[in-house]
């Protein structure tokens, strides 16, 4: 689903993927079907606004490997 080029441009993390987001740098957006929804919610309203696909992922931990951490994750995002 990520290949590795993708993953050398990928920014994990609710903060940093709002930022990318309003500055128009993403490409694809990664959330957890088991995270927070007043977390996940605002970045799914902005990919949507902005037109950027979102897959996913059913849990916290499964997108933190994912993403090559070891821990969980709540969304992460591939910049352009």
């Amino acid at each position: 689903m990520i290949s590795e080029s993708e993953r050398a441009r990928m920014q994990v993390g609710c903060k940093q993927a709002a930022r990318a987001l309003a500055e128009d740098k993403v490409l694809k957006v990664f959330l957890s079907g088991d995270s927070d929804k007043k977390i996940s919610a605002p970045i799914e309203a902005a990919a949507n606004e902005k037109n950027v696909d979102i897959f996913y992922v059913p849990t916290m931990k499964e997108l933190g490997a994912l993403c090559g951490i070891d821990v969980g994750a709540s969304c992460a995002v591939i910049l352009k």
